[in-house]
């Protein structure tokens, strides 16, 4: 059985969309390490309990500047007067060992990630409704009312570009969500192209006369 590479999986959606519990709950399913979530490059300081390559690769900001200008990075932003960036050498010796990568980022992200690689699949995970997600918001019981209102804003402002999404998911039903978003990297897997590099020597054997 030979090795295919893995798949390239975009996930983005609004704050309080249910995409960072999702990821989370199928990794936990498949905790084989045939897939994991890409470890974004940063600039901003580390914080208490953070480790260095778990959560963030983190960097200065004069290394962060070499990696755009050498071309290292299939995207990054701005946020905060932090920079946030997905290596891309990183990603790419991952799916080499044909590691499955989903890159938790938004639709800015998405649109340079794609424009690189546009075999990438991209998924965006929506709220059922605007009033679940003032509630999720709300529940976290973090947040002032005014900082809701400029969440919400934002979250509006990321749904507008759903439809540049190759897939859909309403989470609206936590496990429906799931079962649709594990449906959707099963399938990928079963691509013929994926499937012809894996089993090179089965088909060779059954065409033989």
């Amino acid at each position: 059985m030979s090795q295919a590479p893995g798949n390239l999986f975009i996930l983005a959606a609004p704050s309080g969309g249910g995409k960072s519990s999702l990821i989370k709950a199928l990794l936990a399913k498949y905790n084989d390490g045939s897939m994991q979530v890409s470890v974004s490059t940063t600039t901003r300081n580390m914080r208490p309990g953070e480790q260095d390559g778990v959560h963030y690769h983190f960097v200065s900001k004069d290394q962060f500047q070499q990696q755009i200008e050498a071309g290292n990075l299939f995207e990054w932003a701005e946020v905060f007067g932090n920079f946030y960036g997905t290596s891309k050498i990183v990603i790419e010796q991952t799916l080499q060992q044909g590691i499955d990568v989903f890159l938790d980022i938004d639709w800015q992200g998405a649109r340079q990630v794609k424009k690189a690689l546009p075999q990438t699949h991209s998924i965006f995970i929506a709220p059922p409704s605007q009033e679940t997600l003032r509630k999720r918001l709300t529940g976290r019981g973090q947040d002032s009312e005014e900082v809701i209102e400029q969440r919400m804003a934002a979250a509006r402002s990321e749904i507008e570009h759903f439809n540049e999404f190759d897939y859909i998911i309403v989470n609206d039903d936590f496990e429906q969500a799931l079962s649709e978003l594990e449906h959707i990297v099963l399938a990928q897997r079963c691509l013929q192209t994926q499937q012809s590099a894996k089993h090179q020597q089965l088909f060779k054997n059954l065409l033989q006369k």
